[in-house]
């Protein structure tokens, strides 16, 4: 008896350990990822309650192993070496990553991770998403804006070649297909903002990519030029692509050269929106005719949405305050909510 009581106990203490450990809320990056940490958590927590209930153990690891579509883990952080930092503006750097042993990544276009930092003994999290190729074998690189008073600035500010950084993921993304029509279950449509960033309601959607029409703003670039690359690399996709990219600047116009590289594909325009430049003369006569001075507001939205060579489907990226502008303005140049997606 007890024996019995002895093998009852090690058996429970066991199960504990298994137990899925429930993050803090500072592992929240508070970003909307779908699935977010505590998703993930619960998932989890379901899966062992499940087994425990069933006394069968191996249903936790032959699950783990069916869900593991990525080489990255959505759960766990891990480490990249910084193998390249470029300066591109006073506030914002192109840094490369590698992880310990080459291997690709298996990102979809536009997805984004998760970085983890630690400043003053605070640990911090930031969603960014690789600007470089889904198949990229052996390392990714991401935009980094850094702010004056950014805790995650602080910590990025410290880094240098060689050093390693933590990330955890793939999220999120748009489900781009060459020359696409079928459901699009992951479109979502900007809600109420709240203290935790903004809401996003989810739901199907028919899509059909004739054109896609890309704004962008500052860093907001990031998720577009993957999609972009995807798009080009691809002889037999037809779809157009106009790509409007919002600066304060020209010179503060991140990677000039892929842009211009990419805008000699047939299928290719870009368009700049300078919102403190002076003048259209100032700047290098190639870029005189598809720039315009200003902010990007309803009447410019109107004129691209309508210049389209095709019907357009909207991708927008940025601030906040970017998106919920750009929704106003796509949805008086006559687009409809299943007509866009917001990063």
């Amino acid at each position: 008896m007890m024996e019995e009581e002895e093998e009852e106990e090690e058996d429970e203490e066991s199960w504990l350990q298994l137990r899925p450990i429930e993050p803090l809320p500072s592992q929240c990056c508070g970003y909307g990822c779908k699935p977010c940490i505590f998703d993930i958590y619960y998932q989890e927590l379901d899966r062992w309650e499940k087994a425990r209930a069933k006394k069968d153990k191996s249903l936790l690891w032959r699950k783990k192993e069916e869900l593991c579509l990525s080489e990255l883990s959505q759960e766990t952080f891990e480490a990249f070496r910084i193998s390249a930092m470029e300066q591109l503006t006073d506030d914002t750097c192109q840094v490369r990553f590698e992880p310990p042993e080459s291997r690709r990544l298996g990102l979809s276009p536009g997805q984004h991770l998760i970085l983890q930092g630690t400043v003053n003994g605070l640990e911090i999290q930031r969603a960014y998403t690789p600007i470089s190729y889904g198949n990229s074998e052996g390392y990714f690189e991401v935009l980094i804006k850094c702010y004056e008073k950014g805790l995650m600035s602080q910590h990025v500010k410290s880094w240098k070649v060689g050093d390693t950084a933590f990330w955890r993921g793939p999220f999120g993304g748009f489900p781009y297909k060459p020359n696409q029509k079928k459901q699009n279950p992951f479109n979502p449509v900007l809600s109420v903002p709240e203290s935790q960033g903004l809401l996003l309601s989810w739901g199907l959607r028919d899509l059909q990519y004739g054109e896609l029409l890309m704004l962008a703003s500052g860093t907001g670039l990031a998720p577009m030029l993957p999609i972009l690359k995807e798009i080009t690399a691809n002889e037999v996709d037809e779809t157009f692509v106009t790509l409007v990219s919002c600066f304060r600047t020209f010179r503060g116009v991140y990677l000039k050269p892929l842009l211009e590289e990419q805008a000699r594909y047939w299928n290719v325009r870009t368009v700049f929106v300078l919102s403190q430049e002076a003048a259209l003369d100032t700047l290098p006569w190639s870029y005189q005719e598809k720039t315009h001075l200003g902010r990007l507001n309803q009447a410019l939205v109107c004129q691209l949405v309508s210049s389209c060579r095709r019907k357009p489907f909207a991708l927008v990226c940025g601030s906040p305050q970017f998106l919920q502008d750009m929704t106003s303005c796509l949805r008086g140049a006559g687009l409809t909510e299943d007509s866009y997606f917001l990063f």
